[in-house]
């Protein structure tokens, strides 16, 4: 009778190190915490005090990603990527340079004139303001004690400011830096087609690692392309409305209020809000009636109910819609960093993040969190990747 030697109970043991070996411990858990922790903060500080070089950079990656589906239209009749290219990124510079032209009279004119509205805004609502002016008075009389109540012989420092001509000359420079440097850059990103995606896929040894990260890639790409596109196109639409309705209805400078309503827009509520007190105020102290005065106000919320109950899901869809309280983290997190330009620019990176983590199993949860709606984003996300896990298999 031959007797089996019983390999079993060395096995397990073996098996049982393995494991024990690839397990993280809980010190090491708790190290990798520590440390990306620390990486996040570095990252914020540093994209905080590098704004200067970071910002025209990510600008110039969101252009192109913009411009991608008409560069890659062209190709398709036969127009080559770098002159579609410089094309494209000539008459975005034309167009911007015309409308800072044409815009800058009554932008500055608003400006030099906006104590005077807002007294006369002040004026119209004066029936209204009835009772707080007892609690204004009420600080008014705490600020005169605080006043006189500081010790003799105690100097007020104040430091010197730069003068108005000098700031305004400096932000001119950064401005104009920041726009050299989106253009350009965004038009060798448009120019160079997909050398980048050659470059990632080089990177990878294992077919099936290349296949799956050109999948992804090209996926990530087409869904970011045609959603920033579309936004675009959307939102000059909204403004070409609110302004031609504007004009209809008499407003002055309604040129101003639908750029102001298109770039805006791009800040979802926040953006339709800032427009409405805008055209509100202006409306207030520009007719007699306030029954005529409420009008270009509703005119504009008008549009933008139907621009973002209507039309916008209606062309974009709705699995890349983001919840209202990541998109206020968003914005206030990014126009703390980079200011205004980064309001601007907090959705689409962070409808960007969304994509990206919709495209990997382990950040699904992330994506899901970050959607409108739960359950239904991420079963469409899954479909959409098992189409293009088909497509790449065939």
């Amino acid at each position: 009778m031959t007797t089996v030697p019983d390999v079993s109970g060395d096995a397990s043991p073996g098996a049982a190190d393995a494991g024990a070996k690839t397990a993280p411990t809980r010190s090491e858990t708790r190290l990798i915490r520590l440390l990306t922790g620390i990486f996040i903060l570095a990252l914020i500080y540093a994209l905080y005090f590098a704004r200067d070089f970071v910002m025209p950079v990510v600008l110039a990656f969101l252009l192109a990603l913009m411009l991608t589906p008409i560069v890659r239209f062209l190709k398709k009749r036969g127009v080559p990527e770098a002159l579609s290219a410089t094309l494209l990124v000539l008459m975005s510079v034309l167009a911007l340079a015309s409308a800072g032209y044409f815009l800058s009279g009554p932008v500055v004119q608003l400006a030099n004139e906006a104590p005077d509205i807002g007294r006369r805004v002040t004026e119209r609502l004066s029936e209204f303001r009835h009772p707080f002016e007892k609690f204004m008075a009420v600080s008014q009389e705490v600020e005169k004690v605080t006043e006189t109540a500081r010790e003799p012989g105690v100097q007020r420092v104040v430091i010197a400011q730069p003068g108005i001509v000098s700031q305004a000359a400096g932000n001119l420079l950064s401005a104009s830096t920041t726009a050299a440097i989106t253009f350009v850059l965004s038009l060798f990103l448009l120019a160079s087609g997909t050398m980048f995606y050659e470059k990632i896929i080089q990177s990878f040894t294992r077919l099936s690692e290349k296949k799956r990260a050109l999948r992804v890639v090209y996926d990530v790409e087409r869904e970011i392309s045609r959603y920033l596109l579309t936004v675009a196109l959307i939102n000059a639409g909204l403004g070409t409305a609110i302004g031609l309705g504007l004009w209809a209805l008499g407003m002055p400078n309604p040129a101003v209020w639908g750029v102001a309503a298109a770039a805006l827009n791009f800040l979802p509520y926040i953006g339709a809000l800032a427009t409405i007190l805008l055209v509100a105020c202006i409306s207030l102290i520009t007719f007699d009636t306030l029954s005529y005065a409420v009008l270009p106000p509703l005119f504009v919320v008008l549009c933008n109910v139907v621009e973002g109950q209507l039309i916008t899901p209606l062309i974009v869809g709705r699995r890349l819609e983001i919840n209202a309280v990541a998109i206020f983290i968003a914005v206030a997190f990014w126009s703390w960093l980079w200011g205004f330009v980064g309001a601007l620019i907090a959705v689409p990176l962070l409808v960007i993040f969304k994509v990206f983590c919709d495209h990997f199993e382990s950040w699904h949860s992330v994506g899901n969190f970050l959607s409108a709606h739960q359950g239904q984003d991420q079963a469409e996300a899954d479909a959409a990747t098992e189409v293009s896990q088909a497509k790449a298999a065939g």
